[in-house]
This record gives structure tokens, C-alpha cells and sequence, in this order.
């Protein structure tokens, strides 16, 4: 009778052990998560929000909360929409020539030729990405340089007979971030899109040579649906990426000409921390957190990301 009631007791213990199990797993896995997510994240977000309510400048020293700093967005700020306007210009331009369509252009390239030639070209993409920044900007700097040293010049000079040296910083400054970061994020795509197509099963590719197809049906009935959560990835996480980045852009061009290179989120550095006026970056700021949750949500509810978290059709105790 004792060993029946001992396992009644187990019985009866158990589901109380796995919630405990799983409380455990929880606090160990997802803790430190947690605690770094609100600490780098959560927080510094409700800081951002209570500093764009008051008057803090140069001094650091808040005297009251106030609405000027928004009141000043919506009604005294006339650079803005020009710099909103070109923002969303780079944002879409880099995303869609360079972060996906050259990226995939570069994955579907260095996987149609034999492994040692795509590892080469694809480890070629990525020096940009490994190497400093400011010494990718000094390269860049070389390249655009307005005389007749500059490396652009050399080539249109010699090459094509140009007569007199171009100034792409003065006469192109856009087209010239876009390419100069386009180069940098190009990368990342072709790392994603190269992995998701070595992934595919071989097999698809030789039933479809067999029934006749040639490459490109191959690339838009295989491929490219295979590619759909990638595409959709670095959709997403480069257009959050591009709308808060502006590093190479301030050591490239300082924003300029004027104010003809300056996006956003160079926009509020420029206003925090060159003018002192950190109460109306931090005003600013809250629209760049708000303006990316909505990307986010857009691009999750357009490219239907939650298949991407189905719940396990098995479920492990």
C-alpha cells in the first residue's frame, strides 16, 4: 500500500515539478535577455520620452517640463521636411539597389560558379564590412577626390577622355551616400541569401534541368520562393537599420553640403549634440522609436512573418 501511495504522491507531483521546470528554464534562458532588453532598450526609450518634455540644453540642468520642443517639430522647424523627404529617398533608394537586389544578384552569382570562385567574390564583399570605418571613408574620400588624383577622375579622365575633374561630393552628394553605404549593406544580404540557397535541396535543381528548364525558370520557380523569409528578413532589419544609421554618412560628407546629406538620425545628433539643444533631439527622437515600431509592424503584418513562429507541431517535456 505504501509503494501505491508513493506513486500517487509522484503522479500527483509531477505536473507540479514541470511548472517549476519550466519557470527555472525560463529564468535562466530568458532572464538575462530580459534584464539587458530593459535595460539598453526600455529604459533608455522612457528616459528619451521625459527629456523631450522639458527644457534641458548645453547645461544639462532641466527648470521645467514644457511641450516647446514638440510645438517647435510640428510648427518651427523648416529644415524638417526636407530632411524627412530625404530620408525616406536614401532609405528606399539603398534598400532597393544595393541590401536586396544586389545582394541577391551577388548570392545568385557567386553559387552558380564553383565554390573556391564564389567563397573569393563573396569574401571581397565583405572587406568593406571587416574594415574600419573611417578607413573606408578615407578610401571613399580618395575615390571622389575633386582633382585629377582623385581615383574617379583617373579612370574618367584616361579612360573616357573627361577633360575636366567632377566634384561627386558637391554636384551628386545623395547618389554618393547611397553607393557608399549601399556597399556596406550589400554584404549582409549576400551572406543571408547565399546561406538560404545553398540550403535548397539539390535534387530541385536537377528534376528541373531534366524537365528542360533552363536557368532563369529555374531562379524564378525555385529560387526565388525559397528566398521569400530572407527577402522579407533583410527587408525589414535593413530598413530599421538604415533609418537610425548615419555614421558614414557624418564622416563622408558632415551632412553637407549644407544640410543636402543630413537624414534623420543625423539630424538629431546634429541638434543634441552640435547646437546643445538635447530636449528637442530627444523630441525628435521619439518619432524615429515610433517610426520604426511602425516599419516593423508593417513589414511583419506585409510579408506575413508569424508563419515564421508557428508553434512546434511536437512538443517536448
Amino acid at each position: 500500500m505504501s509503494a501505491i501511495a508513493d506513486d500517487l504522491r509522484r503522479e500527483r507531483a509531477g505536473p507540479g515539478r514541470q511548472r517549476n521546470r519550466r519557470r527555472a528554464n525560463f529564468v535562466i534562458f530568458l532572464g538575462p535577455a530580459i534584464v539587458l532588453t530593459i535595460l539598453f532598450f526600455v529604459i533608455p526609450v522612457i528616459i528619451d520620452v521625459v527629456v523631450s518634455f522639458t527644457d534641458m540644453g548645453r547645461s544639462l540642468q532641466i527648470t521645467g517640463f514644457t511641450t516647446e520642443q514638440y510645438e517647435k517639430i510640428f510648427g518651427g522647424d523648416r529644415r524638417l521636411v526636407q530632411v524627412i523627404g530625404l530620408t525616406l529617398l536614401y532609405v528606399f533608394a539603398t534598400l532597393a539597389i544595393f541590401n536586396l537586389t544586389f545582394a541577391l544578384v551577388l548570392a545568385l552569382v557567386t553559387t552558380a560558379t564553383n565554390r573556391m570562385t564564389g567563397n573569393f567574390f563573396r569574401g571581397v564583399w565583405l572587406l568593406p564590412r571587416m574594415s574600419p570605418s573611417v578607413l573606408y571613408i578615407l578610401l571613399w574620400v580618395w575615390v571622389i577626390n575633386p582633382s585629377e588624383f582623385g581615383l574617379l577622375n583617373q579612370i574618367l579622365m584616361s579612360v573616357l577622355g573627361l577633360e575636366t575633374p567632377i566634384d561627386p561630393l558637391n554636384e551628386a552628394p545623395v547618389m554618393l551616400i547611397i553607393i557608399a553605404n549601399g556597399f556596406i549593406g550589400t554584404s549582409m544580404g549576400m551572406i543571408i541569401f547565399t546561406s538560404a540557397i545553398r540550403a535548397i535541396p539539390e535534387h530541385l535543381f536537377h528534376a528541373a534541368r531534366v524537365d528542360g528548364a533552363g536557368s532563369m525558370a529555374i531562379i524564378r520557380h525555385i529560387t526565388l520562393p525559397a528566398l521569400r523569409w530572407p527577402i522579407s528578413f533583410v527587408t525589414i532589419y535593413q530598413t530599421l537599420s538604415l533609418l537610425v544609421s548615419f555614421e558614414y554618412i557624418l564622416l563622408l560628407t558632415q551632412g553637407g553640403p549644407f544640410y543636402d546629406t543630413t537624414v534623420y538620425a543625423l539630424y538629431i545628433f546634429r541638434r543634441a549634440f552640435d547646437t546643445g539643444q538635447y530636449a528637442y533631439g530627444a523630441a525628435l527622437a521619439v518619432f524615429i522609436i515610433a517610426l520604426g515600431v511602425f516599419f516593423a509592424l508593417l513589414g511583419w503584418r506585409f510579408f506575413d512573418m508569424q508563419k515564421l513562429l508557428q508553434r512546434p507541431r511536437i512538443e517536448v517535456q
